[in-house]
């Protein structure tokens, strides 16, 4: 499937008002079959939260915050179809895993296109729109870690021009297992 001018697909940030369907996306990535070694989060998890963590979610990331940056894509319907979120790091901090953040750069989390979609270009169009936003802010490069069995994911974000950086975060609870990082440097 390719996407045509005529589906309209929108490509945009998320507006804090719509903290209901991202709350629905939210809960449909995490029924995928890999949210297993795609999310840190359990569908049990997430849906056990209440409404006011859905709602500021959706604010620290809609359109016009510093941040951090919800992109979507928006289906003919209205329907958000798919999601990428990116958060700054600033030197001189941790990231989430413990590690010390030496440039200021991008973290692109939570990735989540639906099944039907896949392969139609609209996951590109997330990136492009995600990159513009962080070059446009002055980021050094983006990053984002993904679990080493995650064969798929790891094709798509080499394809993007992204690169294993060499580091790796151990899962807790999870001896055996890491996921690994990617970079891409600011061109």
């Amino acid at each position: 499937m390719s996407i045509s001018a005529e589906e309209r697909y929108v490509v945009r940030s998320l507006r804090a008002e719509e903290w209901p369907a991202m709350r629905e996306l939210r809960l449909a990535a995490l029924r995928d079959p890999v949210a297993r070694i795609a999310f840190l989060e359990t569908y049990e998890e997430a849906v056990a939260r209440p409404e006011s963590f859905w709602r500021e979610r959706a604010e620290r990331a809609a359109q016009g915050q510093a941040g951090a940056r919800q992109v979507v894509a928006e289906g003919p319907d209205g329907a958000l179809v798919g999601t990428l979120t990116v958060l700054v790091e600033e030197p001189g901090t941790t990231d989430w895993a413990g590690f010390p953040v030496e440039r200021r750069q991008g973290h692109v989390v939570g990735v989540y296109m639906r099944p039907e979609l896949r392969g139609c270009g609209l996951t590109e169009l997330l990136f492009d729109e995600a990159l513009e936003w962080c070059w446009a802010r002055g980021l050094e490069r983006v990053r984002l870690i993904v679990h080493e069995e995650n064969g798929r994911a790891q094709a798509f974000y080499r394809k993007l021009g992204f690169e294993a950086s060499g580091l790796t975060v151990p899962l807790a609870g999870q001896p055996d297992a890491c996921e690994r990082e990617f970079v891409l440097e600011r061109g």
